[in-house]
């Protein structure tokens, strides 16, 4: 499983804008056929503070996410509402077995 952890920090006056683009984002991406899990976590201490959690299936998956209208949607958008540039962090899941 393909795994990647995403941090994002958002415009303290845009957290609701990010929620809003991102929810949809993460609608479009929950219905592909090879993602496993795609959730957005906020940190109780740093409420601008926002980590995605996603797993597909492989790097193929996580290819074809990239070319979705969802994704190019959400990319786009959110350069405005973030604070800098998105962090990521790629992981090999391990257990459970996809």
């Amino acid at each position: 499983m393909h795994v990647t952890l995403v941090e994002i920090n958002v415009k303290p006056d845009r957290v609701d804008d990010f929620l809003r683009v991102f929810g949809a984002n993460r609608e479009g991406t929950i219905a592909e056929p090879g993602c496993r899990r795609f959730d957005v976590l906020q940190d109780p201490n740093e409420p601008t503070r926002f980590t995605i959690y996603e797993a597909f299936v492989d790097e193929a998956a996580v290819k074809f996410h990239k070319t979705t209208p969802h994704y190019l949607k959400v990319k786009a958008e959110l350069e405005d509402i973030m604070t800098g540039p998105r962090s990521h962090k790629v992981f090999v899941g391990i257990l459970p077995r996809a």
